[in-house]
């Protein structure tokens, strides 16, 4: 639950115009002023059910479509599934597009939906941009995203040269 603590406290900010909530998804400089601590609490709820459902989707269906896909390349005996790893990706791409894509899309849908029950237009405030020091973590995370795409790429060259 600490996890889920730690992302569901990083949408609170302490404002000049007092504790301020800033929504994932939602524009970049506009936060919404918060009344009071039940408020607050009902808000950081709402998010920790969220990301509960996010992470859940996403791991699942990740592990389902894995599981399916390699179902289905077995069953059409395929071979070995670097010989054919474009047909294996796209199999991979639409079972996941189906598992993981459509629930998530409808997660959104509700998020955004739910957002509008917990805050009005009139306690709308503009904020400023995230702290520099998470800006820098996302973009290290970022950065090593990148690289070790590229490790991998040069890997699977070699391996099938």
């Amino acid at each position: 639950m600490g996890l889920l603590d730690a992302m569901a406290g990083q949408a609170f900010r302490d404002d000049k115009a007092g504790r301020v909530v800033v929504f994932t998804g939602d524009r970049r400089n506009r936060g919404y002023v918060v009344r009071s601590e039940a408020d607050e609490l009902k808000i950081k709820s709402f998010l920790k059910m969220f990301y509960l459902a996010q992470f859940s989707i996403l791991l699942l269906g990740t592990m389902v479509a894995n599981a399916w896909s390699i179902f289905v390349i077995n069953l059409h005996e395929m071979g070995r599934p670097a010989r054919h790893l474009v047909r294996s990706e796209a199999i991979f791409l639409g079972i996941y597009f189906l598992v993981v894509g459509v629930p998530y899309f409808l997660l959104w849908r509700s998020y955004k939906k739910g957002l509008s029950t917990f805050v009005s237009d009139q306690d709308q405030v503009a904020v400023t941009n995230r702290p520099a020091s998470l800006r820098r973590v996302f973009i290290a995370l970022g950065v090593m995203i990148i690289a070790l795409a590229v490790l991998l790429a040069v890997l699977c060259l070699i391996r099938f040269k």
